[in-house]
């Protein structure tokens, strides 16, 4: 009896490719303003050269839409997100693809995550990572930590460190800066749970893989001056304003870590800037509050002049 051929696995186009979300999103935020999506997916590998390691294997990738749907949808979500919520709904109750309900779930999950449904978004998050065939597993990543992400806003932080710890046990991801991410928000769950000794690891990891990010320095620095290693979060904080130099953060954080050393005006000077840098913003505020807490600024006394000597 002659062999049957084996068909060619077939693939499923996951997820939309960044630059194409990143325009989108572009395009609406120059109509409403800030985006307030707390998460944003990435693409891995690069779509062409994922397309040619795909051929390569045999893979068969189906043809791809004219316009790219979710790049639309997650583009309404910033400027219109009822409008966005009805037309994700549309698209998984009409879609009997199993890759067009992976990236519907995948706009689903950021619309409950922006709306403060973290419950509702992991629950998307988590369909659309089950949705991804284990051939495709290396391009669920991001979705895998936008479900750790979820799980951490909603306070399920075991879950989260769970999700955390799938995305990186998963072999090919080679984007540096989005597992130093990966492990920056895995630090946030160990911290939450206790571990500090586990997340110190983790954003030394995160350090490594992402030198120049300037949040991992300031939350190794903020964990630093919280286990009174004061040496240790100084040498951190002055990292992370070398490459955010004006992140109120980085000031606020600073200044702390100032007044814990004893060094009160080098405080007071990291607080007036964040005052000067966001007056109005939470920052600012807190800055205004740490500095009538330290109080006024000693005044400086002249020195008598000499007496002359009588005649």
């Amino acid at each position: 009896m002659p062999d049957t051929p084996e068909e060619s696995p077939r693939m499923i186009d996951l997820p939309a490719p960044m630059f194409a979300i990143e325009m989108a999103q572009d395009a609406a935020l120059m109509q409403v303003g800030p985006s307030p999506m707390p998460m944003r997916p990435s693409d891995l590998p690069i779509p062409r050269r994922r397309k040619q390691a795909e051929e390569e294997a045999g893979l068969v990738r189906p043809d791809l839409p004219q316009q790219d749907r979710l790049a639309l949808c997650l583009a309404k979500a910033a400027s219109d997100p009822d409008a966005a919520m009805v037309e994700v709904q549309t698209w998984l109750g009409e879609s009997r693809d199993t890759g067009q309900q992976v990236r519907a779930n995948q706009c689903l999950g950021m619309l409950r995550s922006n709306a403060g449904d973290f419950d509702g978004a992991l629950e998307a998050f988590s369909q659309a990572v089950t949705g991804i065939p284990r051939e495709q597993e290396v391009a669920g990543v991001p979705l895998m930590a936008m479900a750790g992400n979820a799980a951490l806003a909603g306070g399920k932080t075991d879950e989260a460190l769970a999700w955390f710890d799938r995305a990186l046990a998963v072999k090919g991801f080679a984007d540096n800066a989005a597992l130093a991410a990966i492990q920056t928000d895995r630090s946030r769950a160990l911290v939450a749970l206790g571990r500090n000794a586990e997340a110190a690891g983790a954003l030394d990891e995160a350090h490594r893989l992402a030198p120049e990010d300037a949040e991992g320095w300031l939350l190794s620095a903020t964990l630093a001056r919280r286990q009174d290693d004061l040496d240790r979060a100084q040498r951190d904080i002055e990292i992370a304003a070398k490459y955010a130099p004006r992140d109120p953060q980085v000031g606020l954080e600073a200044g702390v870590i100032a007044v814990l050393s004893g060094r009160d005006e080098a405080a007071r000077k990291s607080w007036e800037s964040v005052v000067a840098a966001d007056p109005q913003g939470e920052a600012g505020r807190t800055a205004k509050g740490y500095l009538e807490q330290l109080g006024p600024a000693p005044k400086s006394v002249a020195p008598s002049p000499a007496e002359k000597p009588a005649p």
